[in-house]
């Protein structure tokens, strides 16, 4: 036995769905949804290896570089001050850094200045003792602003911290102007002390 044709009301439905469909496609998508391509090129990492003035047998300047949040670089206790330094292999062009702590500790104060050296020994204050608040509320993340310096070892001179008697850092991220190193123009931000070399 033969089914009945369609009817007409459910073809053009169908039809109408269809080329709504496909003109959804073809439409520009709102501004709000489109990601910003310009603050998504505006930033270039490259590669560090870490080392500290010392480190806790157990928490290793490695890592404050390894990515991961919930492992992290000790100083030695009761004795500032201390640094963490990256090298970053190569003169790069950095402007920016982003220091972190595990997401889960308390707030805590750490005094530390930012410094700079073309080659290891002799060092340069870039930014001035400042104490830096590691807040679990905004991901115990820190942002140093730097004037864009041309530079392959950066040092953190840690003076002070008032949650533990030592210093500490689970992530040292430094970043870049758009085009840094090797001419890089990322289509995300990304960090310095990771890129490899």
């Amino acid at each position: 036995m033969r089914q009945p044709p369609p009817r007409p009301r459910l073809i053009a439905a169908t039809l109408t769905t269809g080329l709504l469909a496909a003109a959804g496609s073809l439409l520009p998508t709102p501004a709000a949804a489109r990601p910003d391509i310009g603050a998504q090129r505006a930033e270039t990492a490259v590669a560090a290896s870490l080392s500290a003035s010392s480190s806790h047998p157990e928490y290793p300047a490695g890592n404050a570089g390894d990515g991961n949040p919930a492992t992290y670089w000790k100083s030695a206790n009761n004795a500032f001050p201390q640094w963490i330094q990256a090298d970053l292999g190569a003169a790069s062009e950095v402007n920016r850094l982003v220091l972190k702590l595990p997401p889960g500790w308390g707030t805590r104060t750490q005094t530390l200045s930012v410094q700079n050296s073309t080659n290891g020994s002799t060092f340069s204050t870039l930014v001035a003792a400042t104490g830096y608040s590691f807040d679990p509320a905004s991901g115990n993340t820190v942002t140093v602003d730097l004037p864009t310096t041309n530079t392959r070892y950066l040092r953190l001179h840690i003076t002070a911290n008032n949650g533990w008697p030592a210093g500490q850092l689970s992530e040292l991220e430094v970043h870049g102007p758009a085009g840094g190193p090797d001419n890089q123009v990322p289509t995300a931000p990304t960090n310095l002390a990771t890129r490899p070399r």
